[in-house]
């Protein structure tokens, strides 16, 4: 039986209330199976990652990761070491006297992981032999063409083959084995097939079908339960991988995802109904400037106003500390992502703000990698012309500098009409010629290769957001990932997210959603969906999440017009807010940075672990089922002061008075709210629920 303390762990959205005894950990081996394991491709790293320190400091030496072999990695990241334990250490030798190559050693980040690494094209001459033993375990073939499909084929033999070495010399010690996605999925049949004695967790972070169908502008959630999935899977050539993803999740013990909304899509497309939802998280302390972050995005915003200041040379008409900085970021999915939604609910932003005569500018960035040749010649030059015009003015300054001290030396009040001569006006007048263009500032910072076909470049076209004077909302493609060492935007990615104002992320297909919870932890309000887990995670648990920079598109149960509006409301909002409001918002948007702590959110994964334990060994471990289960979990109660948005406290108009921000400090007491917000996030991890005929809060009950 297991041993320890008691432990209540729930999972989200009613799903059933488990009372568990906590794990003996020293009588268990932990692995953790991803492709993604020291190979950064996309958000499954950044959940390995950063949830690594948390489950090492509970699991310690039991605990490993396993990934494939990159030697540029390899160099890079971790540290070679022997394995200390027996049954890992003996695993990993006779594999590699069998004709493979297994490395073993500590990935370089914090909490310093075991990994085992498996070099994929050391072991390609058994692919054929491999092929026949996955055909035999559960009738699934792969085309010789698809080289990915053949690498994951032979990831997950090794894997499944370094897994019964383990079983074989583990002596008491049970194994614990959790794949992430369909590429670590064979390891998971095939361990299965062959009967190791091992308790298996599969994770989907995103369903193969799913992506495909949302990236064809299919009406995807309204018709989960319409599709022919063997007919759409057969269409898009990717039968053999469904059919992979398919029998991983059947095979698995426990069946887990990462959002409620994800839990959804998966019941339908992968026909099992997920055992526990289990949120992605981050590891907090890596984002959070304690007392400062209010200090780092007046820094980081600085730098960003320099670069808009060489970027609009010449058309620098607009004042910059009334000029609101957006950002969408990710991968280059138009529609997916939101980009589609996104810009044309700019263009409506950009009427209301002309309209109404705002004297707010909006510059909006879309940080999405896309083929380019280089950078652009007048983006470059942008930049030179402000380099040299800040130089012109420090030569001035020193010049005026010294006259006047000389002057004031020797008693004198210097005459303002000889303190600067001739050559200091001919070099002035000259600097502000060059600053004269003839072309309109340009929409992206490189040269695309696909210029006329490319998504983003062909709607501003078609909505003409050109970076006129007139437009009050200027957009800028930078088609590459931020860089500190770029000549020109050098700021790296949390650097610029911590410089900008609101992220705007209205994706149709995010199963989670790291951006916007990136934000949240930095101190910045963001725009997400019902249809991303995120979003989901948010109005689960926070009463009014625009109170807490949160801005929630519904996308599911509106038509596309509907949510564009919606979007547009919520900028438009945005932009109307005091200075004093953004504060006061960004205040409340970096306290909801515990929700999102792997600190709490690791206790779903410790849940999973539990019940798989459950099913592979009934006899030992045990998990009750307490009644009733638990349907209604905690919200963060709607802040009792300062309205959440100027809607309700100020004009039609962007303008604020000094008089509206002095009302609002009277009604804001930021240590009130910051002290009472801190004990409302024990709530929901000390798993309780309010009891029956306790009197709720205001702004406990759904919205």
């Amino acid at each position: 039986m297991l041993r320890g303390r008691s432990l209540s762990v729930t999972s989200l959205s009613g799903l059933p209330r488990w009372e568990v005894k906590e794990l003996p950990v020293e009588e268990l081996l932990l692995f953790e199976v991803a492709w993604e394991v020291t190979n950064k491709v996309g958000g499954i790293y950044t959940v390995i990652q950063t949830k690594a320190k948390t489950t090492a400091d509970e699991w310690g030496d039991n605990y490993f990761l396993i990934g494939p072999y990159f030697e540029h990695n390899m160099k890079t990241q971790v540290e070679q070491c022997e394995p200390v334990n027996d049954a890992v250490r003996r695993a990993v030798d006779a594999m590699n006297k069998h004709g493979c190559q297994v490395h073993f050693g500590r990935w370089l980040i914090e909490g310093s992981p075991y990994v085992v690494l498996f070099d994929i094209g050391f072991s390609a001459w058994n692919l054929d032999r491999w092929k026949g033993d996955l055909w035999e375990a559960c009738s699934v073939g792969i085309p010789y063409h698809d080289r990915e499909a053949n690498d994951m084929l032979i990831f997950g033999s090794l894997t499944a083959w370094f897994l019964k070495e383990v079983t074989d010399h583990a002596d008491d010690k049970h194994v614990v084995a959790q794949f992430h996605e369909w590429q670590a999925g064979i390891g998971l049949i095939l361990s299965r097939a062959r009967k190791l004695p091992i308790a298996t967790i599969f994770t989907t972070h995103a369903t193969l079908l799913g992506r495909y169908l949302c990236a064809a502008n299919i009406d995807f959630y309204n018709h989960l339960d319409k599709f022919n999935i063997d007919k759409e899977a057969g269409e898009r050539q990717i039968y053999h991988r469904y059919c992979m993803e398919r029998a991983s999740v059947h095979c698995a013990h426990v069946f887990t995802t990462v959002s409620e909304i994800t839990a959804i899509e998966a019941e339908h497309m992968l026909k099992r109904k997920p055992d526990v939802v289990t949120p992605n998280g981050l590891n907090v302390k890596k984002f959070s400037a304690v007392h400062e972050f209010q200090n780092l995005h007046a820094m980081y915003k600085a730098r960003i106003q320099d670069f808009v200041r060489g970027h609009f040379y010449g058309h620098l008409d607009f004042d910059l500390e009334k000029t609101l900085f957006l950002f969408i970021a990710g991968r280059y999915e138009f529609s997916n992502k939101g980009a589609d939604i996104f810009l044309e609910s700019l263009s409506r932003l950009n009427f209301l703000l002309r309209m109404h005569k705002s004297d707010v500018t909006v510059v909006v960035f879309f940080i999405m990698p896309a083929k380019t040749n280089n950078f652009n010649v007048e983006t470059l030059k942008g930049q030179a012309v402000r380099k040299q015009l800040w130089d012109i003015a420090h030569s001035v300054k020193e010049k005026f500098g010294k006259k006047l001290y000389d002057a004031l030396l020797r008693g004198e009040i210097p005459d303002m009409n000889n303190i600067l001569d001739r050559d200091d006006l001919t070099i002035m007048k000259r600097a502000i010629f060059s600053t004269q263009r003839q072309s309109l500032p340009p929409v992206t910072t490189h040269n695309m290769i696909d210029d006329s076909t490319d998504p983003i470049l062909s709607t501003i076209r078609r909505i003409g957001l050109f970076n006129n004077r007139t437009d009050r909302v200027k957009v800028i493609l930078h088609p590459e990932f931020l860089s500190s060492t770029s000549p020109l935007l050098p700021m790296d990615y949390e650097e610029f997210v911590r410089g900008c104002h609101l992220g705007v992320f209205p994706s149709y297909y995010e199963p989670w959603g790291y951006t916007p919870a990136e934000c949240t932890v930095m101190g910045i309000p963001s725009v997400t969906t019902n249809l991303s887990g995120f979003g989901c995670f948010m109005q689960e648990h926070v009463a009014d999440p625009t109170a807490y920079g949160i801005y929630i598109v519904d996308r599911r149960f509106r038509s596309p017009d509907d949510s564009c509006n919606q979007l547009t409301q919520f900028l438009y909002g945005f932009c109307k807010q005091s200075r004093r409001q953004r504060i006061i918002q960004r205040n409340r948007t970096e306290r909801l940075s515990d929700l999102l702590d792997w600190r709490y959110l690791g206790r779903y994964y410790q849940h999973a672990r539990h019940l798989t334990l459950s099913r592979a060994f009934p006899d030992k471990f045990h998990v009750e089922l307490t009644s009733p289960p638990m349907t209604e979990g905690f919200k963060y109660p709607r802040p009792s002061s300062v309205p959440p948005s100027p809607s309700g406290s100020q004009a039609s108009s962007p303008q604020s008075s000094d008089v509206e921000d002095e009302v609002e400090d009277e009604r804001y007491d930021e240590e009130k709210e910051a002290e009472r917000d801190r004990l409302n996030i024990k709530s929901p991890f000390a798993l309780s629920h309010v009891p029956r005929g306790k009197k709720k809060l205001h702004g406990e009950y759904k919205n």
